[in-house]
């Protein structure tokens, strides 16, 4: 070993260049991966204290200061993969792909696949290793990929939120959904493939399927299959206008109406009878004047246990089927004249607030940050500079008299703090997405989290309401519950005029991709009887503000808790 050591001396003595060349090339290497984990596309919280402005009476709060970061952009493995939406219908074009490598231990995967599946018996149960072909899918639901953190219970998780019946994982990236299987089994070594996100599961293999039946039930949205219940409606009086399309069935069932409306690609599927009606919301049947579901309660000919309304009142199902009318997104032909703040708290919705903003008005949203993970996903307006004028308005979660200035008016999105706190712990620990594990809730983090950042809740929403320049308020909770009229409201400030029809498309397309499964709950309330008397204060104080500007208070549900 001295001899060599030696030996290299020597060598890097008569060619200096070429050790130097070594050095710089090394420096560099440990310069990218130091930048690549130190950054990150989040505001960052300091413990420095400010003298509260807000007024007599209003308890200190501290202050947050912000700092501006970016998180590199996910990058696609070069296999030829699909590229393009989150979650997107399955395509009938054919995808080559590489074979995969030489798995000499069959029996080892098989038996690493068991364990995993083992764990999972409480929500899934595993049907075995099926056949898959890119031209006829086994599993014909929606589908979608992650490269990078595909595990086997974000794919039941996201399955069993649409509704469907199986869950199918393949090429150790891919989540398959559907209500049947259409092919024949493979054998248990041909899915031989581990979870990009979970190294000790299998996720199939090559043109193969880790097929799950689901037991768990949806709990945010009534479900048949994959249509979404919304209701049972009074016939509209232009019906053959409002729902164009009709077929009668005298051995009526709900499966067979959604099937049909979904082969005519109409989103809406219409039960009167024995008649089944398809089509879009639209001003003529915009969905919103609900009926007593007693009055849509006659059972289908062809389904005893199944209800299909009648020739007056329609029961309605949203089908799988997009509607396109709000689908198409650009920037602005020319530079906005204002800078408007699309401002939250983190963990307040504001992912969600910007897909409803870009689905109603057709233009990108921009931000005061960039999130490579977003960017990848649909968010185009994320690459571009905050200033750039080419988005409708801009993300931001700074606050403090400087940076609020910047903009010329602002939506300020306020979430009850009992759930922007764990949503923002969530993505902090579990992505976009996903959850944090139960060790981070019951070790230190959760109580160093929630003493950081619970006063910037507060202070967050008084300094916009102290600095901001036309600031337009809305509640997360009214949005999720009147979403037609808060979405109104928000891109009337934005100097967009509303088209009827493309907001009942917003409201049927709300969910958008970065919608947190609400299927994983904590089995205990996170906060301590000390946190709550905390964040009680804070929840006072936000609510005197707002009423100070002869704004309405914070809603009823954010306390008591």
């Amino acid at each position: 070993m001295a001899k060599l050591l030696v030996k290299l001396q020597r060598y890097f003595r008569r060619k200096p260049v070429r050790f130097f060349t070594l050095l710089a090339l090394y420096l560099t290497a440990g310069s990218l991966v130091f930048l690549h984990s130190g950054f990150a596309g989040e505001p960052t919280v300091t413990g420095t204290q400010r003298v509260p402005r807000e007024g007599p009476g209003l308890p200190y709060l501290g202050v947050m200061q912000l700092s501006r970061g970016f998180k590199a952009a996910a990058t696609m493995p070069a296999r030829g993969r699909r590229h393009g939406p989150w979650f997107k219908s399955t395509s009938k074009e054919p995808v080559e792909r590489g074979k995969a490598g030489d798995h000499s231990s069959s029996r080892s995967w098989a038996l690493r696949g068991r364990s995993g599946r083992e764990k999972e018996e409480d929500r899934a149960r595993y049907i075995g290793c099926y056949m898959d072909n890119t031209r006829r899918r086994t599993l014909r639901g929606v589908s979608f990929f992650d490269y990078k953190k595909m595990t086997v219970f974000r794919c039941q998780d996201n399955c069993a939120e649409r509704g469907y019946l199986y869950a199918g994982l393949e090429f150790g990236a891919e989540c398959y959904c559907g209500h049947k299987i259409q092919a024949s089994n493979a054998s248990e070594s041909e899915c031989n493939m581990e979870c990009k996100g979970e190294r000790s599961n299998t996720c199939g293999g090559v043109n193969r399927l880790s097929i799950y039946r689901l037991e768990l039930a949806q709990e945010s949205a009534r479900r048949y299959g994959s249509a979404i219940f919304r209701g049972c409606f009074r016939r509209p009086d232009n019906v053959s206008i409002a729902l164009p399309v009709s077929r009668i069935m005298l051995n009526m069932s709900v499966d067979k109406c959604v099937d049909f409306c979904t082969e005519k690609e109409y989103p809406l599927s219409a039960l009167a009878g024995t008649s089944c009606r398809c089509g879009f919301p639209t001003t003529l049947f915009t969905l919103h004047e609900r009926e007593d579901e007693q009055l849509c309660a006659q059972k289908c000919a062809g389904e005893e246990f199944e209800s299909c309304g009648t020739a007056e009142y329609l029961l309605v199902y949203q089908t799988q089927v997009q509607d396109n009318r709000c689908m198409d997104r650009r920037f602005l032909p020319s530079r906005a004249k204002q800078l408007v703040a699309l401002a939250s708290f983190p963990g307040a919705g504001n992912t969600w607030a910007r897909h409803l903003i870009e689905l109603a008005t057709g233009f990108y949203t921009g931000s005061y940050y960039f999130d490579g993970s977003l960017y990848n996903k649909g968010f185009k307006g994320e690459r571009d500079h905050w200033r750039s004028g080419r988005t409708i308005c801009i993300k931001t979660h700074e606050s403090g008299q400087k940076e609020i200035e910047s903009f010329d008016a602002a939506i300020l999105l306020i979430r009850n703090p009992y759930k922007a706190l764990m949503a923002e712990f969530n993505r902090k620990y579990g992505g976009h997405i996903g959850f944090a594990a139960h060790a981070h809730w019951k070790g230190k983090e959760w109580p160093e989290f929630v003493a950081n950042y619970a006063p910037w809740w507060a202070t967050h929403t008084l300094d916009w309401l102290r600095y901001g320049k036309k600031v337009l308020v809305v509640h997360f909770e009214d949005l999720k519950r009147d979403l037609f009229v808060q979405l109104q409201r928000m891109v009337g400030l934005l100097g967009i005029t509303a088209c009827q029809d493309r907001l009942l498309c917003v409201e049927g397309q709300k969910d958008g991709n970065f919608k947190r499964s609400g299927l994983r709950k904590l089995e205990y309330d996170p906060y301590t009887p000390e946190m709550r008397k905390m964040i009680s204060g804070y929840i006072k104080t936000v609510d005197a503000a707002l009423k100070l500007r002869n704004l309405s208070g914070v809603p009823d549900d954010y306390y008591p808790r």
